[in-house]
């Protein structure tokens, strides 16, 4: 994959691989050995720079509380970079980067592997932009700010929609005329870094059980599940957009597209307006009026009036969407052979985990709520005919070996 002028191997012995995660008001960042042979699992460092843009700034790292950091308010999120960078260059000390990775969301039907970038590859991504509003701009915008700043700086994109290029045809079909697929309209998936760990993951630990019928359950801000067959993905609920399949924080899921035809025609809601809906006010915080976050729903749930209720009800669809996509991906499937729950709610939340595999239970799934409550490994019962896991997720460290792979240093294996 290397372009012109590129050499086919990248020095990085005693190096640093930064991998950057970019969005709206946030940019996450760690920074991994990449003189290592394989990479280690935990980052040398990593931390985030929060609230980019807003009145209140923050920069924290990992054992560290955030602390208050002041951006310029022309170009917030430039400074949040220029921070990065400043306080990388001083914890680096003698040592260099090797290579800049980053989490871009979509790379369309071109881009089914990473790619190192440069101006083409910049603007080709550039036209993904509407389909994934809330991401792509911003990791581009870091991209663009770097090739200005550090030309001489390789950079990876890695894509969070190349796992899915293992989607058979008939999953990435949308019903529209065909002249719409020649245009790009298809379905695509997301979340394509964490189920690619996971997976590697699940084929380490379980051997052959982790190459039947599985599905994993991304429960974070955003959603989505993937089914998976001999770990390569064959069906997920995220299609052309990420707004598709399970209801989120902020953002629906699927809808009734005479939802949205009925608000803009009916209601008059601009183009603009409609989006920011679907996007930004929808989904938990939506239905809730309260909150998008699912541990403080439930520490609310309990309340008198109609905020209790608004809370109850909206944790119940939350729920109730999740239950009905893996029992749509399981009839794909043939059936359910182990069940995986990842990212922030998948891995920390226990109330939920016990709710979705509650209604599962016509599948034979039984948890044990003690290893639930833990947040252990295998949170189902021995006598459950599905394996339940949690496993965390690691999306950075996927990144930052696809960068190494592309350069030409590629890792032998895995330490943990």
């Amino acid at each position: 994959m290397n372009g012109p002028g590129h050499s086919d191997r990248y020095e990085t012995q005693g190096e640093l691989v930064l991998v950057l995660n970019c969005g709206s008001s946030s940019i996450k960042f760690a920074l991994f050995d990449a003189g290592e042979r394989p990479l280690r699992r935990q980052p040398v460092w990593n931390g985030k720079v929060q609230g980019i843009g807003r009145d209140a700034t923050t920069f924290g790292e990992t054992g560290v509380a955030p602390a208050p950091v002041s951006l310029d308010a022309q170009q917030p999120y430039h400074a949040a970079l220029a921070l990065i960078r400043e306080r990388i260059v001083a914890r680096l000390g003698p040592r260099r980067l090797a290579a800049v990775a980053h989490r871009v969301v979509h790379g369309g039907s071109k881009y089914g592997r990473p790619v190192r970038l440069d101006v083409q590859v910049l603007a080709d991504l550039r036209g993904y932009v509407p389909l994934a509003p809330l991401h792509q701009p911003f990791a581009l915008e870091a991209v663009a700010a770097l090739l200005d700043d550090r030309p001489d700086l390789p950079q990876v994109a890695c894509f969070d929609t190349a796992f899915h290029h293992t989607l058979p045809l008939v999953e990435q079909l949308l019903p529209l005329p065909q002249a719409a697929w020649q245009r790009g309209l298809r379905r695509y998936g997301f979340h394509g870094l964490s189920y690619d760990y996971v997976a590697g993951v699940l084929g380490e630990r379980y051997g052959e059980a982790a190459r039947g019928r599985v599905i994993v359950a991304h429960l974070g801000s955003g959603a989505s599940l993937c089914a998976l067959q001999d770990l390569k993905s064959v069906a997920t609920t995220m299609g052309f957009s990420a707004l598709d399949g399970l209801m989120m924080g902020t953002r629906c899921g699927a809808l009734d597209p005479g939802a949205v035809l009925y608000l803009m025609e009916i209601e008059k809601l601009s183009l603009a307006q409609v989006g920011h809906l679907l996007y930004h006010e929808s989904g938990l915080l939506g239905v809730s009026g309260v909150s998008a976050d699912p541990p403080e729903l439930l520490a609310r749930e309990d309340e008198a009036g109609e905020t209790g209720e608004h809370v109850r009800a909206a944790l119940a669809l939350y729920v109730r969407r999740i239950v009905r996509e893996i029992g749509a991906l399981t009839a794909l499937l043939g059936g359910l052979d182990m069940l995986v729950f990842t990212a922030g709610v998948g891995e920390h939340g226990a109330p939920i985990r016990a709710r979705v595999c509650g209604d599962l239970a016509f599948l034979g799934i039984t948890l044990d709520a003690a290893a639930n409550a833990a947040h252990a490994p295998v949170i189902s019962a021995a006598a459950s005919r599905v394996r339940v896991l949690v496993e965390p997720t690691n999306e950075e460290w996927v990144a930052a070996n696809q960068a190494l792979a592309v350069l030409g240093t590629p890792p032998s294996g895995v330490t943990s």
